[in-house]
Parts: structure tokens; sequence; C-alpha cells
């Protein structure tokens, strides 16, 4: 073992009857060396067992073949899928992907952008930007360093999300032709773009049918079960009266069932209830919950390949591409 992990170039090139910057060329796949010799060079490091030092390589270049991924919470469904479609993506053009935990901390995202920068990664997707001032995209502005967003957006730069305004819209359409009119939300916290317009799109809709939701019903809650069993409790205490409620995620979604429960109301029956996202689980509960889905893999698939495009263009693609939400109705809501 210890002999393979000591094979050179040098040994390479000697055995191939070439010099060390032919075999460093046929090694990275260079078109300037010829097909066959990329593939008898290619043969004789495999017999070796030779294995190539990627930061000795990144030194030499300044390039790292890594993309950098900064999610709040690697155990959430939607932002493991949101990183599936970048992989898949990434690994297909020859990078590998890193991912941070950042939790939502200010302080830990800036740690975890340092570390990934000193690691030479090429570029970023962040699914965690922030509405309250965001130091991670304004260094990296200032660096020039190529990212885009996914999850979470901001006004004025790239990246991928869906039309969340739209997908609120979803579901307050949804619950007023139902025929209810006291509702309330829960909305995700007050720096994400998610909770921020899809709480705006569900009051939009029952403004544009001439009804006015009720600002005081209007409660944050963290993107959890147990942020969704809080702030239903504190909802259902400010108006025990309310039909309807609009979850502005999925997990808040089954915390608030359950707060339902406790509350001696009947999901489904006595009260209507909406998520955001439609994770798989979703269809699957006691109650079916109705959910507005978003197209999670593929919002990771599109903006890794703004990712690679802005890495490899000199004229790269700096839009803001917003994909469409679609309402999935099941047993969670009914009739007023």
């Amino acid at each position: 073992m210890t002999a393979r992990l000591t094979v050179t170039i040098t040994e390479i090139a000697r055995r191939a009857g070439v010099n060390k910057s032919t075999v460093s060329r046929a090694l990275s796949g260079s078109s300037e060396v010829g097909g066959d010799t990329i593939a008898r060079i290619r043969s004789i490091a495999e017999d070796l067992g030779y294995m190539r030092d990627h930061a000795a390589a990144s030194l030499r270049t300044g390039r790292s073949g890594a993309l950098g991924v900064l999610v709040p919470r690697v155990t959430d469904y939607v932002l493991a899928s949101i990183y599936e479609g970048v992989t898949q993506v990434a690994h297909a053009a020859g990078y590998a992907t890193l991912v941070s935990d950042t939790e939502d901390d200010p302080q830990l995202r800036m740690s975890q952008l340092q570390t990934l920068l000193a690691r030479r990664v090429e570029g970023f997707v962040i699914c965690d930007a922030r509405l309250d001032g965001d130091e991670v995209v304004a260094t990296l502005e200032r660096r020039r360093h190529p990212y885009v967003l996914a999850n979470r957006r901001l006004h004025g730069q790239p990246g991928v999300t869906t039309d969340d305004v739209a997908g609120g819209r979803l579901a307050g359409s949804h619950l007023h032709s139902l025929g209810h009119r006291r509702v309330g939300v829960l909305a995700g916290p007050e720096f994400t773009s998610t909770g921020v317009e899809r709480a705006f799109g569900f009051a939009d809709a029952f403004r544009a049918a001439g009804v006015l939701t009720d600002p005081r019903l209007v409660v944050s809650s963290s993107n959890s079960a147990e942020g969704g069993y809080a702030a239903m409790r504190e909802l259902l205490e400010r108006d025990p009266r309310i039909t309807g409620v609009f979850a502005t995620n999925d997990f808040a979604a089954i915390g608030a069932m359950g707060a339902a429960r406790e509350a001696g109301r009947r999901v489904g029956g006595d009260l209507a209830l909406v998520g955001y996202n439609d994770i798989p689980l979703a269809q699957y509960l006691p109650i079916p919950l109705t959910s507005v889905k978003s197209a999670t893999v593929q919002m990771g698939e599109l903006a890794a390949r703004q990712l690679l495009t802005m890495i490899l263009d000199e004229n790269p693609d700096r839009s803001a591409e917003l994909l469409g939400p679609e309402l999935v109705v099941r047993e969670s809501t009914m009739r007023a």
C-alpha cells in the first residue's frame, strides 16, 4: 500500500517514454495530448496505483474542482433535495461538492465560508440567504467570487428559487374558495424570503378577493415540527375560532397538527391546514396534508448549471429564475 501512495508522475513518464508535462496533461484530460497517448498513460498510472494529489494540483492551477454549498440544516428534506440536484450536475461536470451546515447563524455562516474559500472552492450555491443583511453574499460580491442562490432569494441576486409569492397565493385562493375567512399563518423566520413572500402571497390572495386578513394572526415559526407546534399553540390562543391555517413549511404544518389536536381541533374536520413544499411524508400522514409543491431537485440542478456557467464563461448568466409552484390538494382542507 505504501508503494502505491508514493508513485510519482516521473515514474509514469519513464514507463510511458514521455516527459512529465505530457503525463500531467494526459491525466488532466487535456486536448493537447492524443487519445491513444492518454489511454496508455492512464493505463500505466492505474497499474502503478497512482493517486493524484488534488491539493498540489489546486496550488498549481488555482482551481480545486470543487463547489461549496451552504445550507441552514443538512437534515432538512427540502435542502437535502436541493443538494441532490446540485451534486448530480456537479459530478457530471467533474466537480466535487462540499456542503456546510450553517444553522442559520450569521457568525457560523462566515466561518464556514472562510473555511471553504481557504480550500479554493470555485463557486458557491447559497441556500441560507438572509434578508437582514447578508455578509456572506456581500463578501463574495466584493471578491468577485462566483455564487448563486437557491431555496431563498435576495433582490437583484442571481439564483433559482420557487416563486413563493405565487405559492402563497395558491394557498390563500384555495382556502378562500372553500369559504374560510378567519385564517392564520405560521410564517417562517422573518429574515427568510420564503417565510416573508409566502405569507405575503397568502394575504394578497384574500386581499384580491376583497377580504383583509388579520396581521395579528401571522405568527413567526422555525421551519420545524417543534416550531410549528409552538406557533400553532400561540395562534389558537390569539383566536380559537380560526377555521383555516397556512403553514409556510410542511414540517411546521406537521407540528401544527399536534397542537391542533391538543386544543380539540380536528384537521380536515373543523380546521383546514395547508403546508408548503409537498415533502413525500405529506401524503402519508394520518390526515394527508394539502401542500404547495416546489421543484426542489430541479432547483438544485438549475442552480448548479448557472454556477458552472459563471465559473467557466467570461459573460456569465446572473439572472434570477423563479420556478412555478403547484397546489396539491388532500384531506387536510375542507369547506368551512
